[in-house]
């Protein structure tokens, strides 16, 4: 059987910032003596990640000496490129990248039907990065850090694009793996889920887990609060634009509910598989 990691033609291994993706970073470092030639590793930050994503991410580079190319989305009317170049440094840290994308779409906001913000906050800023430097990109060149126990997640794309899928690998192998090093992400992990992980609150997350996560830290709803607010109050809005999600309260009332009320949701509702990776 061939080795899933071995990388033989170009490709893009898109780097979510969580421990799956760099368990997956570091077997194909392992695959390959070093990062091949013919591939290159990004990481797309939408401003709306934990400080520990970040600081996880550029520990993976220091720590394996591999260079991590850190992508922004940017809009301009007068700018061509929708990507900048950031560093840990420099990275957003306050939703800037995705305020953006709002803004540029006045009248509506990303939710599970529109994931706009998965399609250019990551996907099409990586791919236009790429093509300032000469690739010939295509999403068939992404590898994805999706494990072989997230088979709904895995079901609509190619192997050659899951290696971790093909080796077996699963939340226990990931977990056992971050155990035995000398760093790791600085999020807790439950079970082989990381709930803090990608953007904070993320709309895709089931709402037992946003209310727990603003309880955790309140000052967390806010950016999401001023995101609907902003929309709500443009003359563009039309239909249900205004929210992110219309099958459950506005991130204000979840505020406030988590704030001053027991648990009334359901503890058993699923996320929405995201395609930005764990």
């Amino acid at each position: 059987m061939s080795d899933p990691f071995e990388i033989l033609e170009p490709t893009v291994i898109s780097f979510s910032g969580g421990r799956t993706s760099a368990y997956m970073l570091w077997r194909i470092l392992q695959s390959n003596n070093g990062l091949p030639e013919e591939a290159i590793v990004c990481f797309a930050n939408t401003g709306k990640e934990e400080e520990a994503t970040l600081e996880f991410v550029r520990d993976c580079g220091k720590n394996w000496g591999v260079e991590i190319h850190w992508i922004e989305y940017q809009w301009a009317e007068k700018i061509a490129d929708r990507w900048k170049k950031v560093t840990f440094e420099t990275a957003s840290r306050n939703g800037e990248p995705f305020m953006e994308l709002i803004h540029e779409s006045t009248g509506y906001l990303p939710n599970p039907v529109a994931r706009i913000c998965t399609a250019r906050l990551k996907i099409r800023a990586i791919h236009t990065y790429l093509k300032s430097l000469g690739w010939k990109h295509n999403e068939n060149m992404d590898w994805v850090g999706i494990r072989a126990d997230e088979m709904r997640r895995a079901a609509k794309m190619d192997r050659e694009r899951t290696p971790l899928v093909t080796a077996g690998v699963t939340k226990q192998t990931v977990g056992e793996f971050w155990k035995a090093q000398s760093f790791d992400l600085g999020l807790p992990n439950m079970n082989g889920v990381t709930m803090h992980g990608n953007c904070d609150l993320c709309f895709l997350k089931p709402t037992h887990q946003i209310i727990s996560l603003i309880r955790e830290k309140p000052s967390r709803a806010d950016w999401w609060i001023k995101a609907e607010m902003s929309v709500q109050t443009s003359n563009k809005t039309f239909g249900d634009g205004g929210r992110f999600r219309k099958d459950r309260p506005s991130y204000s009332e979840l505020k406030a509910f988590a704030l001053s009320h027991d648990d009334m949701f359901p503890t058993d509702e699923e996320g929405i598989p995201c395609f930005c990776g764990d």
